[in-house]
């Protein structure tokens, strides 16, 4: 039998933990039974959602883990803003030392129209589910960096490969796709891995937006509970875990890794209008397509901020 991938030692920092049922209530008790330091943050009410059945409680969360033994402390400051974000972390610095992971979990979602979503509607998708992210990875990353060890897992969403109703939802977890990619990248010097998982399961967030006889709802709750999901983020969260710059989606038990591809389409020195058109055929043709690595690596990295600072594209 395998040994168990334990944590002792570790401190994991997760937003958006307070939910229950939530996903990022069960990602930070499965961690804290297996071992880590968590820093359970959620503000709470969303005071722009009040669709949930049922209010966030860091401090209940940090109840339960500390009831089984574990050790986590609450967190309620809102990482939508870089100061909040840098306040979180601290949290974890003063209560266990440093910073080892970090899951960013916590998101908003408004399901309407296009044309019926309103500024505010994506101003807030992305300060919450996109620019959170970035601040608390941002404000973990100097510690990792000096600790020459790090994991990043974003929670992203299938609704990245487009979705109607969730044109804001959806921009900013495939926004969490790219951000995973790049903090890979970068992250690969300093020991720091990164990676997105994309799940599906009952939530406060799923109660919130379906109806009581939505199929969807109850197949989600009879049979694909949010616990389900957190080995994928634990494994990926471990020092074990052998990948970085990847998504995983998973539902239910079943784990699947999802990529960028690209086909190997259509050339032609003299493009025009008619020649595209005449070869948009081999543009579209799966046969032979491959995965899309990442952008950059290694020393490339240098290259490109060199470039940068004679171009002035650095800080422009």
């Amino acid at each position: 039998m395998r040994e168990l991938l334990r944590f002792d030692g570790r401190t994991a920092l997760v937003t958006g933990a307070g939910g229950n049922p939530g996903l990022g209530r069960a990602h930070a008790m499965l961690l804290a039974a297996r071992g880590a330091n968590v820093v359970v943050n959620d503000i709470g009410q969303d005071p722009l959602n009040k669709g949930y059945q049922s209010a966030a409680s860091a401090e209940a969360v940090v109840a339960e883990i500390t009831a089984l033994g574990g050790k986590a402390v609450a967190d309620t400051h809102s990482v939508a803003t870089a100061e909040g974000a840098a306040e979180f972390v601290q949290r974890a610095v003063d209560a266990f030392g440093g910073v080892d992971i970090v899951v960013n979990n916590a998101a908003v979602v408004a399901i309407a129209r296009f044309e019926e979503m309103s500024v505010r509607d994506y101003q807030r998708h992305i300060e919450v589910n996109l620019l959170g992210a970035i601040w608390v990875a941002r404000a973990a990353w100097p510690f990792m960096m000096k600790k020459r060890y790090g994991r990043i897992v974003n929670i992203g969403s299938d609704a990245l490969r487009g979705m109607a109703l969730h044109s804001a939802y959806g921009t900013t977890k495939g926004g969490l796709f790219s951000l995973t990619r790049a903090l890979a990248d970068e992250g690969a010097a300093h020991g720091i891995k990164a990676n997105t998982v994309n799940p599906f399961a009952y939530t406060r967030m799923m109660q919130s937006t379906q109806r009581e006889s939505s199929a969807i709802l109850q197949l989600s709750r009879s049979a694909l509970p949010a616990e389900k999901v957190s080995p994928v983020v634990a494994y990926l969260s471990h020092a074990d875990c052998p990948v970085s710059g990847e998504c995983f989606a998973t539902t239910g038990g079943s784990v699947k890794r999802l990529f960028l591809s690209e086909t190997r389409g259509f050339a032609d020195a003299e493009l025009t209008i008619e020649s595209l058109a005449a070869g948009f055929a081999q543009v579209m043709d799966m046969t032979g397509a491959t995965m899309t690595p990442a952008g950059f690596t290694g020393t490339n990295i240098e290259d490109i901020k060199a470039y940068a600072e004679v171009s002035g594209a650095a800080g422009g």
